[in-house]
């Protein structure tokens, strides 16, 4: 039986298929969870989705979708609450499902650190229920907040009044106070609870988070009241003051100020002992009496937590250990082939519904040919070299992917007249041949901008949440009017001419179905607003291959404008200058820096960036305010750095405004050396570049 793989042993042509289909689930599961409070998947799973693609993206950046839910924390809040803007954003966790990524958890901090010496970590249960922020001033409890998206949350300060584990006023607390912890209900209570709503011959809930979170979003506080719901405390947001210097005494702390604080929460000094107090929390998960979908580890040192920092999403400093997936048997019915905006083939697997986990699902991820033919990219065997074929049965298992994988076949079971899959070398959308390239697991449709998948996945990637983000423009939308003869939208550019070849058209587009006088105003007046947009979102939205949402802000913040961005790129070919610039930045290889200029360099490709950019005012990139000496300066860090990590050094570097390079070149301001620099050092002498050391750097920068 296969076991689930760790990151770091997906192929590149894997993560791509993996990662192909989270956007449109993770928005609807987004919809369903937070919104609506029923859920189509567990919390775990939802978890374990956004995690896994987390870590898929972390290690190939390029493959980064437009609609990658990595960014995204929860959902927009309902309407009929409040809003509240958390003054600490509440994010969400990276998620291990191996032993192995526990080590690996250990090792990237450490190698964040560069800290070799005795290492201390927190474990405690993670609560399936909703996350819940209560601020406190002077000791008495003035809001409560739900998780919202991450970054505003609804107001449910009277419904949290009545939740007996929620104490109103504190004891000896600091003048500000921000206490987060998850509202849940037990097993018992969730049981009787619905007892109650079947004697009245109302609906029982699902599970009991989707009771709890039902409950707590009440408009009417006084049936909040009436429900039984428990709260764990176990973190904290905006303080006044620290409570301790660690994250175990700080969750002693809010126990001693009459917060329900988890027991099953410990110190954990290695990675082996992480994981046998995880397989004890398992062992009692059945007898708990509330649900738990994983444990959760902290570096205690709460020092160390704020070195170590945040991503975009999710702290560097915590992992959420899930457990273990949930396999079912069904009969594969057959394989699609889907064509994504950059050409490649992607199989799905069209199940026979099957619930899996408490989801019943209907597709699987084929990845590829070759996993379909039971081999991976090297030609080793998987699936003991089983092959796939329409007709068989097989076992699926979710953990991690926002569609469940194929996990093995049997063979027994097959019929006789299953055949290999023949997977096909044209397009199945435009015809053009699917072609293969050394060395790439993926095969590719050549048709490019004649193909219309590759079209319409392309301009669905323009309008989609990182991108432009065009209010009442998705796409099913962007559907609609790639096929519409009238009013077609067939390049990025035809968006901004819709409202003036609509008041040129007799055929209005308040006349089509769905759309009245109302809306098609809305519709013009979302893509004006969007007619200015910052430089990092234009340069994603083109949609060039390995140029994802991380690059396009590396390539923003170096180059700072349009014009200097374009004018670059344009000019950029091995040898130049202009190339030697481009491939020294930080995080931009070859291959992305290959795709992006020849993106620019093809005259159809360059046609339509043209066009489009002619009816946009791009926003420049703002460098960071104040007197930072280092603003807008280009550095390299060389040698081995004595005070911090390079990564330490490159996020500092980057917070002043720097630019941080990866070579040197006659436009590199500073080479900061530290002991066994080599061939970087011998660059800046020989361009004439100041070098520093580690501590003049700091000087310089305000550090020491």
């Amino acid at each position: 039986m296969a076991a689930v793989k760790h990151v770091d042993q997906v192929t590149e042509a894997e993560a791509r298929a993996e990662l192909a289909r989270l956007a449109e689930a993770i928005a609807r599961a987004n919809r369903a969870y937070h919104t609506l409070d029923a859920p189509e998947i567990s919390d775990a799973d939802y978890d374990a989705l956004k995690r896994r693609n987390a870590a898929l993206e972390s290690r190939f950046p390029g493959l980064k979708r437009p609609d990658s839910p990595s960014d995204q924390v929860g959902a927009a809040v309902a309407e009929g609450f409040g809003k509240v803007a958390h003054a600490v954003p509440m994010l969400s966790l990276e998620n291990a499902f191996e032993d192995t990524d526990v080590a690996d958890f250990e090792e990237r901090v450490r190698n964040f650190l560069g800290h070799s010496g005795p290492l201390t970590f927190t474990a405690e249960p993670k609560i399936d229920g909703l996350s819940l922020s209560l601020r406190y001033e002077n000791g008495v409890l003035v809001q409560a907040a739900t998780r919202g998206d991450g970054a505003v949350g609804e107001n449910v300060t009277d419904n949290a009044r009545t939740i007996a584990d929620i104490p109103h006023h504190l004891p000896d607390a600091p003048q500000l106070m921000e206490v987060r912890g998850e509202v849940y209900m037990s097993h018992a209570d969730f049981a009787a609870l619905n007892d109650r709503q079947i004697g009245r011959g109302e609906k029982p809930f699902a599970n009991p988070r989707n009771a709890a979170a039902g409950s707590l979003r009440q408009l009417d506080a006084a049936i909040t009241a009436a429900r039984p719901l428990r709260f764990f405390a176990y973190a904290w947001g905006a303080l006044s003051e620290p409570l301790s210097d660690t994250q175990l005494g700080a969750i002693r702390r809010l126990q001693e100020m009459g917060f329900q604080t988890n027991p099953l929460t410990v110190s954990c000094d290695t990675p082996a002992a992480l994981l046998a107090h995880y397989r004890r929390i398992e062992a009692q998960r059945a007898t708990l009496g509330y649900d738990i979908d994983g444990v959760v580890y902290k570096v205690n040192d709460l020092a160390l937590q704020a070195r170590l920092g945040f991503r975009s999403s999710t702290p560097r400093w915590a992992i959420a250990h899930k457990f273990p997936a949930e396999l079912a048997w069904t009969r594969l019915e057959g394989i699609d082939i889907q064509v994504g905006r950059t050409g490649a083939l992607s199989p799905v697997a069209r199940l026979a519904p099957v619930t899996v986990g408490g989801v019943v699902v209907s597709n699987a991820t084929l990845h590829n040919e070759d996993y379909i033919a039971g081999r991976d990219a090297k030609g080793n065997p998987i699936r003991d070299g089983k092959d796939l074929r329409p007709g068989d049965w097989v076992q699926v298992y979710r953990a991690g992917d926002v569609i469940p994988k194929i996990n093995d076949v049997d063979l027994e079971k097959r019929p006789e007249s299953a055949i290999p899959f023949a997977f096909p070398v044209t397009c199945p959308e435009c015809g053009s041949e699917a072609h293969r390239a050394e060395g790439d697991a993926v095969r590719r449709c050549t048709g490019g901008l004649i193909c219309p998948a590759q079209a319409v996945e392309r301009l669905k990637h323009f309008v989609s949440r990182a991108a432009f983000d065009i209010e009442g423009l998705g796409a099913k939308q962007i559907e609609m009017f790639f096929k519409d003869s009238l009013l077609p939208i067939r390049s990025p550019a035809d968006i901004f001419t819709l409202a003036a070849r609509d008041r040129a058209n007799l055929a209005r587009l308040e006349n089509r179905d769905g759309y009245g006088k109302t809306s098609a105003a809305k519709l013009f007046a979302a893509i004006e607003a969007r007619r200015t947009i910052p430089l990092d979102r234009l340069i994603f939205a083109l949609g060039i291959r390995h140029v994802g949402e991380a690059a396009a802000a590396l390539l923003a913040r170096h180059y700072g404008s349009w014009p200097q961005f374009e004018t670059a790129i344009t000019a950029a070919r091995p040898g130049s200058t202009e190339w030697e610039e481009l491939t020294a930045i930080d995080g931009v290889g070859v291959v992305l820096a290959t795709s992006l200029t020849e993106a620019f360099q093809n005259p159809a490709e360059r046609g339509a960036i043209d066009a489009l950019v002619g009816h946009l005012t791009v926003l420049p990139v703002e460098r960071p305010k104040g007197d930072s000496p280092v603003a807008g300066k280009t550095v390299v860090f060389t040698g081995t750095l004595e005070k911090m990590t390079r990564a330490e050094a490159k996020a500092r570097a980057e917070a002043l405004g720097a630019k941080v390079a990866g070579s040197v070149s006659a436009r590199t301001d500073y080479v900061v050396a530290g002991p066994g620099a080599g061939s970087k050092a011998k660059d800046a002498e020989r361009l004439g570049v100041p070098m520093l050391t580690e501590d003049e750097w700091l000087a310089l920068t305000g550090a020491t």
